[in-house]
């Protein structure tokens, strides 16, 4: 009896250690597991630093498409980088009457392609320390190296770093960032 419950008691540990060795490789986003068998949408909700993303991403009725094969690379400012914008400007994004100037901040933070931080640190390097990364909204964005870290500057001149790098997710690959990238005009 001894000898088969200890035999349980192993094989669920190693069961849960297999699991969190499994998901152990995404870093937690907002104080939640990211899975890489889940799609960026479905990772996204549970990040508490993303719920001013997540209402954007459905206001501008982006869900599916951030929920399809992608692959998406998708530069994901936090709650805080939203609060830094001017005062309402949120609000007057989310209007249903703004849905078009809302999609195109949204897309100007995403690329079609899975580039993980390694990739866009070669480009940038190949490129003398700066690449021009094309969004799906039509922005420019320029990448550079900063002692590490990759920052990122809209067609505005401002400037986000990315804080957390290479969530992998089923259909590409998010990065927190600490800003919100803007559209020139």
């Amino acid at each position: 009896m001894f000898t088969s419950g200890f035999r349980s008691f192993a094989t669920i540990a190693l069961l849960t250690a297999s699991a969190a060795i499994a998901h152990a490789e995404n870093p937690m986003v907002g104080g939640a597991a990211m899975y890489a068998d889940k799609n960026i949408v479905e990772n996204a909700v549970n990040s508490k630093d993303h719920t001013t993303l997540v209402a954007a991403v459905k206001a501008a009725g982006l869900v599916e498409t951030l929920e399809g094969k992608g692959p998406f690379t998708v530069f994901a400012p936090t709650n805080e980088a939203f609060d830094a914008l001017p005062a309402g400007t949120v609000d007057t994004l989310l209007k249903p009457e703004n849905k078009d100037k809302l999609t195109t901040v949204l897309t100007c933070h995403v690329v079609s392609a899975d580039a993980m931080s390694s990739a866009i640190a070669k480009m940038v390097k190949d490129d003398g320390g700066e690449h021009d990364v094309k969004t799906v909204g039509g922005c420019v964005l320029k990448a550079k190296d900063d002692g590490g870290k990759i920052t990122l500057t809209d067609e505005t001149g401002g400037t986000a770093t990315v804080t957390i790098a290479d969530v992998k997710q089923s259909n590409g690959v998010i990065h927190v960032i600490d800003k919100v990238l803007l559209p020139k005009g």
